[in-house]
């Protein structure tokens, strides 16, 4: 039998390359359409840029790939941020509106409290599911141990191990 040819180095370098390329056209397109953003409307690009601060922290610091705590400050952060835009397009969606708003400590406070409880679930989460699946997985064992124990009475077999503990 003969091995497949293996990827030659050139083809492996490219495809990395083409990877960069792809991820430095997300930036660039991102960069772009936040600049359109603040263009077309200033307001809410401030509201944006003031009361998601910690989904861009959390954004620099997120290096794991798909970036899932990021992701889950930003979307908590954007429903902090609903009523506050929601007030700002109500009031005409002037930069001084959006200032204003801004600079509200409640506002401010309950926009960034709800980035930090998305970083709080992204924490306590897979604790959860582990304390979960682990009384799961002890439930299921007991009732294989006792299912074993009454199956070895009714053949008259010896009894089974205990099980330390």
């Amino acid at each position: 039998m003969a091995k497949p040819p293996k990827a030659s180095k050139t083809k492996q370098n490219h495809s990395a390359g083409q990877a960069a390329a792809s991820n430095r056209s997300v930036v660039w397109l991102s960069g772009l359409a936040c600049g359109v953003l603040a263009a077309i409307a200033p307001g809410i690009a401030t509201l944006a840029a003031g009361l998601l601060v910690p989904g861009a922290v959390a954004l620099k610091l997120d290096q794991e790939p798909g970036r899932p705590v990021a992701r889950t400050v930003l979307t908590c952060g954007l429903a902090g941020c609903v009523h506050p835009v929601i007030r700002l397009w109500n009031v005409g969606q002037s930069f001084d509106a959006a200032i204003a708003i801004v600079s509200d400590p409640w506002t401010l406070g309950v926009a960034w409290s709800a980035g930090a409880a998305g970083w709080l679930l992204t924490q306590l989460a897979p604790l959860a599911v582990r304390a979960v699946l682990e009384a799961a997985a002890l439930a299921r064992s007991t009732r294989l141990r006792a299912a074993r124990s009454r199956i070895a009475e009714t053949w008259g077999l010896d009894p089974a191990p205990k099980a330390q503990s």
